[in-house]
């Protein structure tokens, strides 16, 4: 007679479960598989040690599932904390970092000289994949600047812009190389001036212009919750006419965030999801999983 030991049984019991993930997966392998995912990296993933290296592994994964995946960055809590260190005021009107020619030498120095190296470092740890450019390389981004709107009414918050034309050429060149291209969000306007591009906006605008599948927003948050701050359910999927509807009542931090993803479904993406940034690997739960994470957004 043959007996397990319970600690052999514990192991096979874990090696079922694993199986069951990977089987769970499968589906979304062949869907994913070509196909391009925007994903836009910011808020707590950025600064937390762990979070970080998770982020990593889960973008290296899904290039080796052969997922086009772009990433585009915003380097809020860096920025905050490098004007502060030099004694430069920074304000937030409607969601949006007023930006003065002096805070602007901060935020190209922040985004593409340390938090966009920083993320490429992490990636090519990994491997020799990842490539980092600016929305100024190979006239990636053309900006317009922009007012924050508060109580229905444009504010200036300046050198702000939209992204108003995309040219993707450069980051289709690097994908189809098999690299993955790591983008940060500075943008010029059509005379040259640089403008602090929100990333939300930015990864939005490049999900369009890409064909992308999905566009992939990492917040502090586990989603859009239904009745904040009466009910903490969260809105798993909602279409774009309902998020319109809804997103004069949010919170000043999500409008960017819920604005990205309804410009992106409305302008062909087929799919946009904000997801909880602050989980380990909430981005392969996600995408690889049925459940999925955090807010759909689907065309109307």
């Amino acid at each position: 007679m043959t007996t397990t030991s319970p600690t052999t049984a514990a192991s096979q019991a874990s090696a079922v479960e694993k199986a069951a993930v990977l089987t769970e997966a499968l589906p979304w392998l062949k869907e994913f598989h070509g196909k391009t995912i925007v994903v836009k990296y910011g808020g707590n993933a950025m600064v937390d040690d762990e979070l970080k290296q998770a982020f990593a592994s889960d973008i290296v994964f899904l290039r080796h599932c052969g997922v086009r995946v772009v990433v585009v960055h915003g380097g809020g809590p860096q920025i905050s904390a490098m004007l502060a260190r030099l004694g430069i005021d920074s304000e937030f009107r409607g969601g949006l970092r007023v930006t003065t020619p002096e805070a602007m030498d901060v935020v190209g120095m922040v985004l593409v000289g340390k938090v966009g190296r920083e993320l490429v470092g992490l990636l090519n740890a990994h491997g020799p994949f990842a490539v980092g450019m600016s929305g100024e390389d190979a006239g990636l981004f053309t900006a317009e600047r922009r007012g924050a709107m508060i109580n229905g009414e444009s504010v200036d918050i300046g050198l702000v812009g939209d992204v108003v034309d995309v040219r993707p050429e450069a980051v289709v060149d690097l994908i189809d190389a098999g690299r993955i291209p790591v983008v940060s969000t500075i943008a010029p306007d059509e005379d040259g001036q640089a403008h602090n591009v929100n990333a939300d906006t930015a990864a939005s605008a490049l999900a369009v212009a890409l064909g992308a599948e999905k566009l992939v927003v990492l917040t502090d948050v586990a989603g859009l919750y239904r009745n904040w701050p009466e009910s903490e359910e969260i809105v798993t999927q909602i279409d774009a006419a309902e998020l319109a509807e809804l997103l004069p009542s949010l919170a000043s931090g999500m409008v960017p965030k819920m604005e990205a993803c309804l410009r992106a479904v409305q302008s062909g993406v087929s799919r946009a999801t904000v997801i909880d940034g602050r989980v380990p690997h909430s981005l392969l739960l996600e995408i690889f999983t049925d459940a999925g994470s955090g807010t759909q957004v689907i065309p109307s």
